[in-house]
């Protein structure tokens, strides 16, 4: 029966399957050095950036990533294991929600325009369930999506995320974590299989990576001749409606 018989007699059309093969690409550690960010801008690829608070080019870095029409983040540095201090404004183990949303507060004061929020390193921190509600719920007030950067396998983000029903995105891949053109197109190649079973993957890397925007360069022709696109945290979330409310 056509969709428009299927009207007639009362029955929805059916929705035409999709297979959208989507990548989103975050580009991590953004605003302590413009040359860095300018390489990736060059590539005139539609990239998202996740940009540092409190450093010595958070504002230039913003500005620039806006007025080219990409996507940005907070990058929000999270307490790891080994307590090491992750940067300016970080979230720490045992802060109690008051203090969590303040510092959200803070460092998103620094960034209007922002879609959301990925972690900064956090493997103590995103495996604590009551400091990770804490700040699910401040980013659902502000309309704001939490992205999981996965820094650990005991995160908390997941879990907390269903108990509460709030729509979260996570990381698939990690790009450069080996410093190696050949391995960093092997991972781009892992998010592409991942994309064509789920419709999009989610692939990190860093703004410090020469190999890596080089590789991007280099392939982005083959992924548009292969059917993939590059998408942004905020269209993915839309075309999926993970959580319409978010975006009302």
């Amino acid at each position: 029966m056509t969709p428009q018989r299927q009207a007639i007699a009362g029955n929805p059309p059916e929705r035409p399957v999709r297979h959208p093969k989507k990548l989103v690409i975050i580009i991590d550690d953004v605003g302590n050095n413009l040359p860095q960010l300018n390489r990736f801008l060059a590539l005139n690829l539609p990239l998202t950036f996740a940009v540092l608070p409190g450093v010595s080019h958070t504002k230039a870095s913003l500005a620039k990533i806006l007025a080219a029409g990409h996507e940005a983040l907070l990058h929000q540095p999270m307490e790891a294991e080994g307590r090491l201090n992750p940067g300016p404004g970080a979230i720490m183990h045992g802060m109690n929600p008051d203090e969590v949303r303040t510092i959200l507060a803070e460092n998103l004061a620094q960034m209007p325009g922002v879609t959301g929020v990925n972690n900064h390193e956090g493997s103590l921190v995103t495996a604590d369930p009551a400091i990770m509600a804490a700040v699910l719920d401040y980013l659902k007030e502000k309309k704001l999506v939490y992205i999981d950067s996965l820094t650990t396998a005991h995160s908390a983000v997941k879990a907390v995320a269903e108990a509460e029903k709030i729509s979260i995105m996570e990381r698939d891949v990690f790009l450069d974590n080996i410093q190696d053109r050949d391995t960093i197109i092997r991972y781009i190649k892992d998010g592409m299989r991942i994309a064509e079973k789920k419709g999009h993957a989610v692939m990190i890397g860093h703004v410090w990576s020469a190999d890596l925007a080089k590789a991007l360069g280099d392939m982005y022709p083959q992924l548009v001749e292969q059917g993939f696109s590059l998408s942004t945290i905020r269209e993915i979330m839309m075309d999926e409606t993970l959580d319409a409310s978010t975006w009302d």
